[in-house]
């Protein structure tokens, strides 16, 4: 499912416009999005979390060469879902 059939789907069940939900799902969406860059924590009750974690710096192996590669320290978004989601899912 893209951005557009949930744009789609949303503006078929509220009955608002096109637009009008677009805007909003831009919104959440760059919410999200400035909020983990500046580190913060996004709780969704029913649905999941959003966060940024610290992966650690490692050696890693050119898989061509086999020669090791040092991979520096960085910080990667994560989601976990939800229990009742994962309970949701599994059900269907």
């Amino acid at each position: 499912m893209t951005k557009a059939d949930i744009v789609e789907d949303v503006a078929n069940k509220t009955g608002l416009t096109k637009k009008e939900v677009a805007e909003a799902v831009e919104g959440f969406l760059g919410c999200i999005s400035n909020g983990l860059v500046n580190g913060e924590h996004f709780e969704i009750r029913g649905f999941g979390t959003f966060k940024v974690k610290r992966r650690k710096a490692r050696m890693a192996r050119n898989p061509r060469t086999g020669e090791p590669v040092p991979v520096p320290e960085r910080l990667v978004p994560v989601f976990k879902v939800s229990r009742e989601l994962k309970e949701l899912v599994a059900q269907s």
